[in-house]
């Protein structure tokens, strides 16, 4: 089972150990980033840096992945509870 949080954090569930919806907003804005730098890189035939970018853009995914499991856990343990941006 998934926690919300790591199990030695400093956060509470009263009092998230992270903005996990500000990291969603900007892993999301990352990956999309580099993409588009990664595309415009492999097009000006600059492929160290495409390659750069094409991994800054896994680390995203994989960072979105983890954030959205974290969501999942936290909705599971306050089920009806809306955070805002910065929760």
């Amino acid at each position: 089972m998934t926690r919300s949080q790591p199990r030695r954090a400093r956060g509470t569930v009263g009092h998230a150990y992270s903005a996990l919806n500000l990291r969603l907003a900007l892993a999301s804005f990352g990956l999309v980033t580099m993409i588009v730098f990664a595309v415009l890189a492999f097009r000006a035939d600059v492929v160290w840096l495409g390659v750069v970018c094409a991994v800054f853009a896994l680390v995203a995914v994989v960072d979105l992945i983890v954030i959205q499991r974290r969501r999942a856990a936290r909705r599971r343990e306050e089920p009806g509870v809306r955070h805002s941006l910065f929760e």
